[in-house]
């Protein structure tokens, strides 16, 4: 694996940006569409495998995130799904806050979560 301080500085700070994207996604849902565009092109570009398993765990937080959001919509018509957005919200916040601490701990994120 390729050590996470030979990322460039200009990757992390990129990388910081996209976790704030998707953190802003909270409030408005739009700034995770701009996140995960950017990871989507980054992940390809990157020689780093730290970088890429950051890119890869924010993909993933999106499409899966995605989803259920769809399933939680539906089910907004029979009242659940209120319920569901909640639960979905706090596991956005907890992937999110996951992936920054271990990106400022220099750890890459696992490859199955």
């Amino acid at each position: 694996m390729n050590n996470p301080t030979a990322a460039s500085e200009s990757e992390r700070n990129l990388l910081m940006i996209v976790y704030g994207l998707h953190g802003l996604a909270i409030f408005n849902g739009l700034t995770a569409i701009v996140g995960v565009i950017i990871s989507h092109i980054k992940i390809s570009e990157t020689q780093n495998e730290f970088i890429r398993s950051h890119h890869r765990w924010l993909i993933r937080t999106f499409w899966i995130g995605l989803a259920w959001a769809a399933v939680c919509g539906l089910l907004t018509l029979i009242a659940i799904g209120v319920i569901g957005f909640v639960i979905l919200g706090l596991w956005w916040i907890y992937r999110v806050v996951r992936g920054v601490l271990n990106f400022v701990d220099n750890k890459p994120m696992p490859l199955a979560a």
